[in-house]
């Protein structure tokens, strides 16, 4: 059983390196999502915002600065921090207020001012803090990160460098169509190979970048929405917040080991896959890896598979990642990712385009806005107003990302 909630309104702010307060990118976003509600800030009896911690002190009570920032009119607050997930985890404290009976309709807000260059832990001793350790015990980056995954990817399933540069080129097109994103020239697989190695075998133009940013939502019950002139809204059927299963045989950012447990096959600790393309059912796996767990889960709620599927938002943190997330979304088998970017399964056009807004590839990550910014995209895309890339005929679409220490992050949207 389902328990719709409707989207009346998402804003963002465009995506770049503008020099301002987070909470500057939040307002212009909660007004611009607002507006699309066609409702005030004083007629909100709620707003969630994702936090980010290099806000400092603000950062981590987000919900009340982007409240003081609008003006203080007595709204409930509630604040959320889950890393990258933090989007969908304020989404989902969203929707259980408003299933509750506790507001009729909220605004989630997330918004961040990323430091320049690739993400590092914040300063002190925190020896019980993983993603302190994996930096200062390992020196294990990010990128670090990606590039493991990528020649997992290259010594399990044959994927080549070209193979994962086919993925930036296909975001980059998407991203050159939309006006919020930073980065808005296409790429050539050319272009992905003449710029320098960062880990190998990933190349700059293979990771996302860190950016400023801003998404927002107006959420509410589908009542208030027909009263307020949506009689057919965008309806978000499913969040997935989920934590890894027991035991974990597949290393994951940010940890730094595994369970203990016996070794696993490359086709058991493999991702799995669900609907028609899978060789196999999630269902049946007694240990799939985390990310297809994020998934199971989504669709599960929803009562939808990857077969019901228009469009994918995905977390591509690198490129190699995103081929892993087709899989884990069920969109073919394991090491299958490869062949629906070369056969443009994937792109715009495609039978099942991947990130049509051109994903962290031509956005860049703004940590709590990202999991939002992928709804609006939804959003857009379902109402059909994404303009030159819209996907035709769009009913149903799921969103993809993950947070620090556990944390899942998966919506399903559908009209």
């Amino acid at each position: 059983m389902t328990a719709d909630i409707a989207v009346l309104g998402a804003g963002m702010h465009p995506w770049g390196k503008w020099g301002r307060s987070f909470t500057a990118y939040g307002v212009v976003a909660a007004r611009a999502a607002l507006a699309d509600a066609g409702l005030g800030w004083r007629d909100v009896p709620s707003i969630v915002g994702a936090a980010t911690v290099r806000g400092g002190y603000p950062g981590y009570v987000a919900g009340a600065s982007f409240a003081r920032a609008l003006g203080w009119q007595g709204a409930r607050v509630t604040s959320v921090y889950a890393a990258c997930a933090s989007g969908a985890q304020a989404i989902a404290a969203a929707r259980a207020q408003i299933l509750a009976g506790l507001a009729d309709v909220v605004l989630v807000v997330g918004a961040d001012a990323a430091p320049k260059g690739f993400f590092a832990p914040a300063g002190g001793e925190r020896p019980d803090d993983p993603d302190w350790l994996r930096f200062r015990v390992l020196g294990a980056t990010n990128p670090a990160y990606f590039g493991l995954y990528a020649r997992r990817r290259m010594a399990l399933y044959g994927d080549t460098p070209e193979d994962f540069a086919l993925v930036k080129v296909k975001n980059a097109a998407a991203g050159a169509l939309n006006p919020l994103a930073r980065y808005r020239e296409p790429v050539s697989a050319r272009e992905v190979a003449a710029s320098p190695v960062v880990a190998d075998p990933l190349r700059l133009l293979d990771i996302c970048a860190t950016s400023d940013g801003g998404a927002a939502l107006v959420l509410s019950g589908l009542d208030f929405a027909r009263r307020h002139g949506h009689p057919d809204p965008v309806r978000i059927r499913a969040v997935s917040t989920i934590t890894p299963e027991y035991p974990r045989t597949v290393l994951d950012l940010p940890d730094i080991a595994t369970d203990p447990a016996p070794l696993a096959s490359p086709a058991a600790a493999g991702p799995a896959a669900v609907g028609p393309a899978a060789t196999g059912s999630l269902a049946g796996q007694p240990s799939p890896p985390f990310r297809a767990t994020i998934a199971r889960a989504a669709y599960e709620e929803a009562g939808l598979g990857p077969e019901d599927l228009s469009l994918a938002e995905v977390y591509d943190l690198s490129t190699a990642l995103e081929l892993e997330w087709y899989e884990d979304l069920g969109l073919c088998a394991a090491g299958g990712g490869a062949a629906l970017v070369r056969d443009g399964v994937t792109a715009l056009g495609g039978r099942l385009p991947v990130n049509p807004s051109g994903g962290l590839a031509s956005f860049g990550e703004a940590v709590p806005a990202q999991a939002l910014a992928q709804v609006c995209e939804l959003t857009w895309q379902l109402r059909g107003v994404a303009g030159d890339r819209q996907v035709p005929g769009a009913r149903a679409g799921i969103t993809a990302n993950q947070g620090l220490f556990g944390h899942g992050s998966a919506v399903v949207a559908v009209r």
